[in-house]
């Protein structure tokens, strides 16, 4: 392993700790994999034992308020936020509710040896006082479970799944990760590496949704709102924070016409903030801009016409 150059809080035997964030020797940014991966119980979640924990800032968060919002989770399924700048203490509760001021004390309260990442989004169970799952996946995997798939707000349509399996595994690496990838290599190689991926399969993407309404047919599934959370980031962080400049969003007409959409559809844009987004990313990697200066720009038109046929779901 290669020290990157860059310290990161997490917890070491249940102690919270600055240590070096870890890269290959190559330089590249590697992810670590989530620690907890309970499942829900189902009459639990219908019940409101459960509260989601999460930053408005992270794209792993988002993808869960955008279920949370399009399927009407919000009075089985409480949302707290953390606040948007992670300092050396990690995120920071901006309320009292769970007796704790950072989240790394949810972690210690669950397992006093716990040894890794403090990350959102997190599943805490408030009548057994536990994490019960912190991977994006596999909380919408468990929630999507509990809803008939014939639901009006289906993610995943049966007729579909292989498609939707198909785009997301694609768009994770270069895309979803892929903006990570390059911001966070620490040698001009991994950088360069992710950089080409990147552009080359937001190109594809763009062709792609020449001849298709969405990216898995005439309808919104799973996979565009896992490129959406990247997507709606993109001209505000990525292409600056995270040297992603070959060109924006806006530069793709077809692309970008895609998000509006996306972004434009009832209760979407009120799961996007940007203000947290820039806060968080501007404020919070020190090592990239020491400085903590958030730029005011760019003036990106949200909800600027699209021009493309709706159809919602």
């Amino acid at each position: 392993m290669r020290n990157a150059g860059q310290l990161h809080g997490q917890l070491v035997d249940g102690v919270w700790r600055q240590i070096a964030r870890p890269a290959s020797k190559e330089g590249h940014f590697n992810r670590v994999a989530s620690a907890y991966l309970d499942t829900m119980d189902k009459s639990k979640f219908l019940d409101g034992d459960y509260t989601l924990i999460v930053s408005s800032a992270c794209p792993w968060s988002h993808r869960i308020t955008l279920l949370r919002q399009i399927y009407n989770l919000q009075k089985v399924l409480p949302l707290i936020e953390v606040n948007a700048v992670i300092d050396n203490n990690g995120w920071e509760f901006l309320s009292s509710e769970f007796d704790a001021k950072y989240l790394y004390e949810l972690y210690q309260r669950t397992d006093k040896n716990y040894t890794g990442k403090v990350t959102v989004p997190v599943i805490w169970d408030r009548i057994n006082q536990k994490i019960v799952c912190n991977e994006s996946n596999e909380i919408i995997n468990q929630i999507l479970s509990f809803y008939p798939a014939d639901s009006i707000y289906n993610w995943r349509p049966e007729h579909l799944l292989s498609d939707i399996a198909n785009w997301s595994d694609r768009i994770y690496e270069p895309v979803n990760n892929g903006v990570y990838r390059a911001g966070f290599a620490s040698t001009q190689k991994a950088y360069d590496e992710a950089f080409f991926q990147l552009f080359e399969m937001l190109w594809s993407i763009n062709q792609h949704l020449k001849r298709s309404e969405y990216l898995c047919g005439d309808r919104i599934t799973e996979a565009d709102w896992r490129l959406f959370v990247t997507l709606v980031r993109f001209d505000a962080v990525y292409h600056t924070h995270f040297k992603c400049n070959a060109y924006r969003l806006s530069d793709y007409p077809v692309l970008f016409a895609y998000a509006r959409e996306l972004y434009q559809i009832p209760q979407v844009a009120e799961t996007v903030d940007f203000k947290a987004i820039k806060t968080h990313y501007f404020k919070s990697h020190k090592h990239l801009n020491p400085s903590g200066i958030i730029p005011k720009g760019p003036i990106v038109n949200w909800l600027a016409p699209h021009g493309r046929h709706i159809s919602y779901f």
